[in-house]
C-alpha cells in the first residue's frame, strides 16, 4: 500500500491567480444552469453547443494531432468516441498486437455537457508526452438519457477495447470529475464480472458524492470554486441522475479489499469545492488495501489541468500526470 498526500507547488502563479479573481464571480460555466430554479432540459439541450465550443477554445489541441472518430454497434448498444494518435503514429490508430499501453479517458461533464471534443487539447497533451494513444469516450448524458446509461456506455468501451485485442493491462483508464465517477464505477463493475482491471487509474478533480454534501460543507466553510457552485453542479446531475437513489451502489461506489485495485493518481484542486471528493475517494482506495497518490494542487479550480492559457500549473500538473503513466506502462513521457 502506497499513500502520498500532500500539497503541490509553494507558490499559485499570476496566470492562476488573475483566472480566479476574474471568474469566480460569475462562474460562467455554472450560469447555464441558472440561479434559484430548476434547469430547463430544453435551455441546456439549446446552450450545450456553445458552450462546448467556448470550452474547446479553452483548452487547445497540440498542432500534430490526429483524430478518428469510431461509432460502431455491438451486441448491447454503441461505443462512439474518437482514437487520438499515439505520437509519431501516422494516420494508424494504437495497435493492440504492439503491446504498448493505451489511454482510456472518460471526460466530465456534469454528465450533461461536454464531449471528447471538449477534451482533446487535454487528451492529446496528455498522450503527447507520454507517448501513446488515447480512446476518448463518446458517452450518453442528460437530460436526452437518464442514469445509468454513461455508466453503462463506459463498461461497454472498455471492454470494447478488450475485445479489439488490447490486454487489461495495457489500458491506463483516466476521467475528469464526472468521468472520475464514471472511472470508480467501471472498476466496481469489472470485479462484480470477474472483467480483468486496467494497469492504472488517473483521476482529475473527481466526483465521488452524488448528493454533493461534501463539495456544500466545503462551499459553506468558504472554498470558492472558480468553475463551478454546488447548486448549479447539483442541478446539473439532477438532469441525469433523475430519481436515483445516491446511495445505490452505481451512484456512491463501493470500495473493498476483495477487489484487484489499479493503482492511482488523483489530482484535485486545492480551492475547488469537490476537493473533499477526491480525498475521500483516496482514503476508500487505501483503506481497501489499493495504491494511491493524492496530489492537491495550491490555488487551483475545478480541472484546472484543462486551461494551460490560465494556470501555469496546468502544464506541470500534465507532466506529473504523464510521468505516472510512464511509471505504469514502462514507457518514457
Amino acid at each position: 500500500m502506497y499513500s502520498t498526500s500532500q500539497p503541490v507547488a509553494s507558490r499559485v502563479s499570476f496566470r492562476a491567480r488573475a483566472f480566479s479573481k476574474t471568474t469566480v464571480a460569475s462562474r460562467p460555466l455554472m450560469a447555464v444552469a441558472g440561479r434559484g430554479a430548476a434547469l430547463s432540459p430544453v435551455l441546456l439541450s439549446a446552450a450545450r453547443p456553445g458552450v462546448n465550443r467556448g470550452l474547446s477554445l479553452l483548452s487547445p489541441v497540440p498542432k500534430d494531432t490526429r483524430t478518428t472518430p469510431v461509432h460502431e454497434h455491438t451486441g448491447g448498444g454503441q461505443v462512439r468516441g474518437e482514437w487520438l494518435h499515439e505520437r509519431g503514429g501516422g494516420d494508424s490508430v494504437p495497435d493492440p498486437a504492439s503491446g504498448r499501453p493505451i489511454l482510456y479517458y472518460l471526460h466530465g461533464s456534469g454528465y450533461v455537457i461536454c464531449s471528447p471534443r471538449t477534451h482533446r487539447g487535454l487528451v492529446s497533451r496528455l498522450t503527447h508526452r507520454s507517448g501513446i494513444g488515447a480512446f476518448s469516450l463518446d458517452y450518453r448524458m442528460g437530460p436526452e438519457h437518464r442514469w445509468p446509461a454513461a455508466g453503462d456506455d463506459a463498461i461497454r468501451g472498455y471492454r470494447w477495447l478488450l475485445r479489439q485485442g488490447f490486454d487489461a493491462k495495457q489500458i491506463v483508464v483516466a476521467g475528469d470529475s464526472a468521468g472520475g465517477h464514471l472511472a470508480l464505477d467501471l472498476i466496481a463493475s469489472n470485479h462484480l464480472d470477474g472483467v480483468p482491471q486496467p494497469r492504472a487509474m488517473m483521476l482529475f478533480s473527481p466526483l465521488y458524492d452524488p448528493s454533493f454534501e461534501l463539495a456544500r460543507q466545503l462551499e459553506a466553510s468558504g472554498v470558492r470554486d472558480p468553475l463551478i457552485d454546488v447548486a448549479g453542479a447539483r442541478r446539473f446531475l439532477d438532469l441525469y441522475s433523475g430519481a436515483a437513489d445516491p446511495n445505490h451502489p452505481r451512484m456512491r461506489v463501493k470500495l473493498s479489499s476483495d477487489m484487484d485495485l489499479p493503482p492511482a493518481l488523483i489530482q484535485v484542486g486545492a480551492r475547488e469545492i469537490m476537493a473533499d471528493d477526491a480525498r475521500t475517494i483516496h482514503r476508500l482506495l487505501l483503506d481497501a488495501g489499493g495504491e494511491s497518490e493524492l496530489q492537491e494542487w495550491r490555488g487551483q479550480g475545478h480541472v484546472f489541468q484543462m486551461f494551460p492559457y490560465f494556470s501555469s500549473e496546468s502544464r506541470t500538473a500534465v507532466r506529473e500526470a504523464a510521468n505516472f503513466i510512464a511509471a505504469h506502462s514502462h514507457t518514457s513521457p
